[in-house]
């Protein structure tokens, strides 16, 4: 039995399934942060164990452990009694496989290469190309007998991208399967999908690890729960032993409350878009949003939501159709236009699209403003040192300064300095796609909030989102897309989910 901050953790019974992968005292370091400290996590045969935490909480720099990635500073690992050294392919060696967030597959090569990949077939070495797709025909029968094993991986949607990654791991006769956030660019029935090849590996003996904000998805798929918090593991529970606010504890230490939906005042009209098309995206759409209201834009994935953001802030043109911002049209195809109308856009993938990883948080913070913090070319250090650290207080983002790479933040805080990046700029409307999109669940409570009380102070809001609790908690109004077009304009009394999947999947 071991205890960490008051939490009892009880070792495996007699009765227990078998121990696959166990850590026993991993702790790893990195400069300024001790990422973990003292962990003990164990992964069983044909169960699934989710991996729980906020961000920061240790939970990447654990999977990379796993993976072979990073070297311990203390502790061990072992698989099968065997241990595991810092080198990736002495993880996979030894039976652990990683789904990661992005897909880690060769776009131009077929599903069949990428399964065999590094474990080409033949001898003397001759490759024979009879063995590999006869190899991979075997692994893609289990989890996606849909697939054409000749097809390049590029061509795949990443749903069937995650099931060639799931192959290539039944290829190499995992014992360990390590699932990272696995659904957060799927759809519901590809969800259903994923989670049956889950049930039907773990009843093959496979011990699973399972990554995800979203709980109710942990209450689905998985056996027990580890919980990790600021890098010291809280406790390991069977999921039958907790429930959503006990979990919710266990991560954050603390209750998370509820953000509630109040009446405000609504303003005029702030944003117009009339008739706005893009061929083969977005069709004659046409909507409002006035001063002080949070319009909610709900769809399946491909719907065009993001694709609408885009043309909105002017990353992408369309063909026909206008945006206006307080009675001004808004000069297409140029963010630097939108930016000066008025218009803030939060992406829905800050990494790629909103933040400089190797810049700093202040200089990520004042992106938007090198206008207003400039004289002839030259930079304020002072006005940017400012603007920081009041966006930092105010938004509570725990960083060591503003100076440190925007890079080395958990994903909540990164997304708070996207949104104090436009905050500074006090803009008229606020484009949020995806805004608490792979962050935990208390920094998601604390953007809610945020959310709220901006449209308080009268901005208007434009909130696009997958998560329908989070539209229907939020929202005035909701706006569903379908195939390009608004398919509903939805009041908040009209808006239930089922109401919403209807127009999003028959509208």
């Amino acid at each position: 039995m071991s205890v960490a901050k008051g939490v009892v953790t009880t070792g495996p019974s007699a009765a227990a399934p078998r121990q696959v992968l166990v850590a026993r005292g991993v702790t790893k370091s990195f400069p300024g942060v001790l990422a973990l400290d003292n962990v003990d996590f164990d992964v069983r045969a044909g169960e699934v164990t989710a991996l729980l935490g906020e961000n920061g909480a240790g939970k990447s720099t654990l999977i990379k452990l796993m993976a072979g990635f990073y070297t311990l500073d203390r502790g061990e690992i072992t698989v099968g009694g065997v241990p595991l050294h810092a080198e990736p392919a002495a993880a996979h060696r030894v039976g652990v496989a990683t789904i990661h967030q992005d897909a880690h597959l060769v776009p131009a090569m077929s599903v069949a290469e990428n399964i065999m990949l590094g474990r080409w077939p033949g001898r003397y070495g001759w490759l024979s190309m009879r063995t590999q797709r006869q190899k991979a025909r075997d692994a893609v029968a289990r989890v996606a007998p849909h697939l054409n094993i000749s097809t390049p991986a590029g061509r795949l949607s990443p749903a069937d991208q995650q099931l060639v990654e799931i192959a290539r791991a039944i290829s190499e006769d995992s014992k360990v399967l390590v699932m990272d956030e696995p659904t957060t660019s799927l759809s519901p029935p590809e969800i259903d999908r994923l989670f049956r090849v889950v049930e039907d590996l773990k009843s093959n003996g496979l011990g699973i690890v399972f990554v995800s904000h979203w709980l109710e998805e942990v209450f689905r798929i998985a056996d027990r729960v580890t919980v990790l918090r600021d890098g010291r593991l809280v406790g390991t529970k069977p999921i039958a032993e907790l429930d959503h606010d006990k979990v919710i504890r266990m991560m954050v230490g603390r209750e998370v409350r509820e953000t509630i939906h109040t009446k405000r005042p609504i303003g005029d009209v702030v944003m117009r878009v009339s008739n706005l098309t893009r061929q083969n995206l977005l069709n004659n759409i046409s909507f409002e949003i006035r001063a002080g209201e949070i319009v909610g834009m709900s769809g399946l994935v491909g719907a065009g939501r993001s694709e609408l953001a885009a043309c909105i802030f002017g990353i992408d043109p369309y063909d026909s159709g206008s945006v206006e911002i307080s009675g001004q049209k808004v000069r297409p195809n140029d963010p630097k236009a939108a930016i000066e109308a008025g218009i803030g856009l939060v992406p829905e993938d800050r990494r790629r699209q909103a933040l400089v990883g190797l810049m700093s948080v202040k200089s990520n913070m004042t992106l938007s403003l090198l206008d207003r913090i400039s004289t002839f070319g030259f930079l304020s250090n002072a006005a940017e040192d400012e603007i920081a650290d009041r966006e930092i207080r105010s938004l509570s983002i725990k960083t060591p300064s503003s100076r440190v790479r925007v890079s080395t933040l958990s994903g909540g805080n990164q997304q708070k300095v996207v949104l104090g990046r436009w905050l500074a700029r006090r803009p008229k409307i606020l484009i949020l796609d995806e805004p608490t999109k792979g962050i935990d669940v208390g920094a998601k409570s604390e953007i809610s909030e945020l959310i709220i009380k901006l449209a308080r102070e009268g901005i208007a809001i434009l909130l696009i989102s997958s998560e329908l609790p989070e539209i229907l908690s939020l929202t005035d109004r909701v706006l569903v897309m379908r195939s390009g077009r608004i398919s509903a304009s939805l009041t908040r009394e009209q808006a239930t989910g089922e109401t919403i999947m209807s127009y999003a999947t028959t509208g």
